[in-house]
């Protein structure tokens, strides 16, 4: 077994918060009910800092965190006005609606700010309303969602694709209509249903876009879709996850703090270093902090490691 790696970390998927801002409807609407209480809480550089001191993290990308729509645009001012010395929030992943109105002109200010490299719109659709990310089905086939989609390709910004496993056939047709697209499938494709059944429609999905060149996955907050999660039952789910992307379009990355309902930090990096403990220390290098950097062209050189970091 090779040493276990102990380099710089990007983590390439994390959100920051500040609930005083009432700009965070699903934060909102948690706090109403009740639900998600461990982090309905302001959640800001600091904190993070905190989570990941033991983690060697030098950089990190910022993903859009369902700032409210009817304030667009916000959210990447927002972040432009922390303090992001540390190499947190280093660059951002930004929302925009690719269906809704101004998409176009909203993609475009976005992408005149040098600190956003992406966008994520979620599409994430589950017949049952209280687990739907999406407002409806099919919007990756609907042609007003594919001109905004068009116009971020133009752009050349990444797009966080953030499904369901039942939507996979459906983005395998979006991939491959637009070939010269960056792709970067979150959250491992959300293996939620964990049903004989629902298990292998993921691992098909997986495998078929695993196969397109133009897309690169996340393996994060594996611990939502397997809330009693041991190491040996999140295992398998990585395994298949390198076995269809392999280390040089697969990157490791936290979901802090949403991850931090079912796993502390160090409990979720342990378990990335445990399992990637069995690569070489080059494809271990390339998931914990050479995949990312290159998608998101950070442009973080590795001498970092020994600076001052979180």
């Amino acid at each position: 077994m090779t040493a276990c790696y102990d380099g710089p970390v990007i983590d390439p998927h994390h959100h920051l918060w500040d609930l005083s801002l009432k700009r965070h409807p699903w934060l909102e609407k948690a706090k109403a009910t009740g639900d998600l209480a461990p982090i309905l809480r302001n959640y800001g550089i600091e904190d993070y800092r905190a989570d990941a001191a033991r983690q060697s993290v030098v950089a990190t990308v910022h993903v859009e965190a369902g700032w409210s729509d009817a304030h667009p645009l916000e959210e990447s001012r927002w972040l432009d006005g922390l303090n992001r010395s540390s190499g947190i929030a280093h660059r951002y992943v930004a929302r925009v609606p690719l269906d809704g109105p101004g998409a176009i002109r909203l993609l475009d200010a976005e992408v005149a700010n040098p600190n956003v490299v992406g966008i994520r719109d979620i599409v994430s659709w589950h017949p049952d309303p209280t687990r739907s990310f999406a407002p409806r089905a099919h919007r990756m086939a609907d042609p007003a969602w594919r001109l905004g989609f068009s116009h971020l390709s133009r752009l050349g910004l990444v797009f966080d694709l953030m499904l369901f496993p039942w939507q996979m056939v459906e983005a395998l047709d979006l991939v491959r209509a637009f070939p010269e697209a960056s792709f970067v499938l979150n959250h491992c494709g959300s293996p939620i249903d964990r049903t004989d059944m629902g298990m292998a429609l993921w691992r098909n999905g997986l495998r078929a876009l695993g196969r397109e060149a133009n897309v690169r996955l996340k393996i994060s907050d594996l611990v939502a879709y397997d809330n009693d999660w041991t190491l040996e039952s999140l295992r398998p789910v990585i395994d298949h996850c390198l076995e269809c992307f392999g280390s040089a379009r697969a990157m490791f990355a936290s979901d802090f703090p949403v991850a931090g309902l079912h796993a502390s930090f160090d409990e979720v990096y342990d378990v990335f270093r445990t399992v990637a403990a069995s690569l070489s220390l080059a494809e271990q290098r390339a998931l914990f902090f050479a995949t990312a950097n290159d998608t998101y062209r950070l442009g973080i050189a590795e001498a970092v490691r020994g600076e001052n970091h979180v």
